[in-house]
Order: C-alpha cells, then sequence, then structure tokens
C-alpha cells in the first residue's frame, strides 16, 4: 500500500501582509530575491522554497509570492546559479511525445548509464504547442539545479529551446534524424536511412502498390521516415501517389484511420509501411474489419520494433530503432567531461527486424 505522504507544513509567513498596491516599480528583470521577500512580507528562505517548488509553503503564501515575481519579472539569476550546475547530480529528460512506448524506453536507457555513478534521472513533460512551454522548461531546468538535459522529439527540434539552455548555461544533449546543432550537443538516429530500408525490402518481394501511414508533419521524424520511404521507393522505380499517403498522429487510433483511408483505394495496396509501431497495430485492426489476413492480404511493418511488435500476431515486421541505447548513449555524453570536444555527431543506426507480418503479394 502506498504510503500518505505528509501534509504540507504552513509556513511561519503565511500570515504575513499581502504585498502593497503601491509597490515601488521596479525595471523589468532588475528585482532580486530580497525584493521579493520584502515586498511580499515573507523570508527569504519562504520565497526560495517557493521557487524551488517546496511543499513546506502554504498555498496562499505561494500564490501571492509567484503572482509578485510575475508582476516584477522576476526569475532566478543564472549566474547566481551556476555553481550549483556543476555540483548538481541531477539529469533532465525532456519531452513531448505522444507514444508511451517510446518514453519508456529512452528513460530505461538513461537510468542503464546512470546506474551507480551518483547522479539521478527526472523529467518534465511539456506540451510544446504552448506558447510559454520554453519558460516552463527554463524554470524546471533552474529550479532542479540540473547537471544537464537530454532533449527527445520533439522539443529537441525546437532551436529556441536550445538556445534558452544555452543562455543559463545547462550542457544538453538533443536527440534528433538529422544534425541540428554543434557536435557534442547531438545524438542522431538517421531515420531517413532506415525507411528507405523498409522501401527496399517491401519492393524487393514484389509489392508495387503501398500505402504510406506518416506521422505529424511537425516532428522531423516524421518527415524523415516518410520521405526516406517514399525516395526509397522512387530510386526503384515505384513512384507513390500522393492518395495513397495519410497523415497520421504516432497512435494507435491514428493508424485504424490511416488503414481504413488506403484500404478503401482501388487498386487496394498490398502493403502498408506506418512509421511506428502503434499505428501499425492500428492497421491489424483495420485489415481485421475488412476480413483481411497478414500477410496473406496485406504485408505491414512497422518502425521503433516496440515490445508491442513481437506482441502482435503475426509478429510485426518492423525498423528496429534502438531508444533505449540512444538513452543510454545522451546520458553518457552528458556524464562525459570529453563529449564538449567532439567534432563529429554521435549516431545510431537502425535497421530492419523481418517477421511474420510481411510476405510476397499474391500473383
Amino acid at each position: 500500500m502506498t504510503p500518505t505522504p505528509p501534509r504540507p507544513r504552513r509556513s511561519r509567513s503565511a500570515a504575513a501582509a499581502p504585498p502593497t498596491a503601491d509597490a515601488p516599480a521596479l525595471p523589468a528583470g532588475k528585482a532580486t530575491i530580497n525584493d521579493i521577500a520584502r515586498l511580499s512580507g515573507v523570508s527569504k528562505k519562504t520565497v526560495s522554497r517557493v521557487i524551488n517548488n517546496s511543499p513546506l509553503v502554504h498555498p496562499e503564501t505561494r500564490e501571492k509570492v509567484l503572482a509578485l515575481m510575475k508582476q516584477l519579472g522576476y526569475t532566478p539569476d543564472p549566474q547566481a546559479r551556476g555553481l550549483a550546475f556543476r555540483r548538481s547530480f541531477l539529469i533532465g529528460l525532456v519531452y513531448d511525445n505522444p507514444t508511451a512506448q517510446y518514453i519508456v524506453n529512452m528513460q530505461y536507457g538513461a537510468l542503464d548509464a546512470l546506474r551507480d555513478s551518483g547522479y539521478e534521472l527526472v523529467v518534465h513533460p511539456c506540451d510544446s504547442t504552448r506558447e510559454d512551454y520554453i519558460d516552463g522548461v527554463r524554470r524546471f531546468v533552474l529550479q532542479q539545479k540540473l547537471h544537464g538535459v537530454i532533449l527527445i522529439p520533439r522539443v529537441s527540434e525546437d532551436e529556441q529551446l536550445a538556445a534558452a539552455l544555452r543562455e543559463i548555461g545547462c550542457r544538453y544533449v538533443r536527440v534528433a534524424s538529422i544534425p541540428l546543432d554543434a557536435a557534442p550537443n547531438m545524438l542522431v538516429t538517421r531515420d531517413r536511412l532506415a525507411s528507405t530500408e523498409a522501401a527496399n525490402y517491401l519492393e524487393s518481394l514484389g509489392h508495387r502498390t503501398i500505402g504510406l501511414i506518416t506521422g505529424p508533419r511537425r516532428y522531423r521524424s516524421a518527415i524523415e521516415r516518410g520521405e526516406g520511404f517514399l525516395a526509397g521507393l522512387a530510386a526503384r522505380g515505384i513512384e507513390l501517389a500522393p492518395d495513397y499517403v495519410y497523415e497520421g498522429g504516432y497512435t494507435f487510433d491514428s493508424g485504424v484511420a490511416g488503414a481504413e483511408f488506403l484500404l478503401a483505394k482501388s487498386p487496394r495496396p498490398t502493403a502498408i509501411f506506418a512509421c511506428n509501431d502503434e499505428m501499425a497495430a492500428g492497421v491489424y485492426k483495420a485489415a481485421m474489419r475488412r476480413g483481411l489476413g497478414i500477410p496473406g492480404d496485406l504485408s505491414v511493418v512497422g518502425y521503433d520494433d516496440s515490445p508491442l511488435a513481437s506482441q502482435l500476431w503475426p509478429a510485426l515486421t518492423t525498423i528496429h530503432s534502438p531508444t533505449r541505447d540512444v538513452g543510454r548513449e545522451a546520458a553518457r555524453m552528458l556524464l562525459d567531461d570529453h563529449a564538449p570536444a567532439l567534432e563529429q555527431p554521435r549516431d545510431v543506426t537502425p535497421h530492419l527486424v523481418v517477421r511474420d507480418s510481411s510476405q510476397r503479394p499474391k500473383g
């Protein structure tokens, strides 16, 4: 049974007088922690607890201090926290990714690297469609006093976020399908190359009418996987018509919808490449609804080689993306004092794993 956490204690300063409406105007960004303490009527220690999200602050006090910080444009001074970065034993993982298994595998990999190192992993899910999400990541980094941060798609593809981390002096590693930064900050996953391999494989089996379910185009990985597959087919003489391409959302339901869209075409595809395993599982469901057998009537290829791939029946042919290895290598780069001297970005190369969901088309 999970123990009940202790109730937060009321800060002694919770009942202090609220800040005056006539608080002196301070230049934007010039307020100090002492100003915040004085004007909100609490101690400097209480303000520090609010900044570090301590449970020991009464909610009313927290709200009052945060409101004043926002009013005065106060943020903790990155230079004052510089030493804390060098002493920190926390690595952050920042993500905005709809694929739960991908996140889990990435965490497992990072934990592999951190085991017995004295460092711990803390995670920060975010919504990169929000205008203030970079400020949220920045606060997370400063409040947790992180030694470094692992950024995975899609946040790893945001140059403004990377610039914000450089501004506050936080080390980071960006996991992405193509190089986007200086070599010490990049771990490249080569998605385009792997998708080309999937295209070559399906064409080699004799498939000519093929459907493609991509991820959302706001993800660079979705662009690389989709374009790599199309380029691979084109190199082997197959031009895929635009209406045989469906933009999915890297989710099971979008895989179902994409397969329903493609299987209604005439001629019907004899094979579908889905740009992740969850969407490929959705293709299985749509095929079953139509009474189509896999692989007899329809070959299916996925991407990621998540545990789901071997749990499906028949087992899914898929691109093995070494996500756990990526998480492990990214964490190691943050712990490696020599990583900043890298001249070429480190990379990993996915590869095709052939299982039972693919075969030559009938006839």
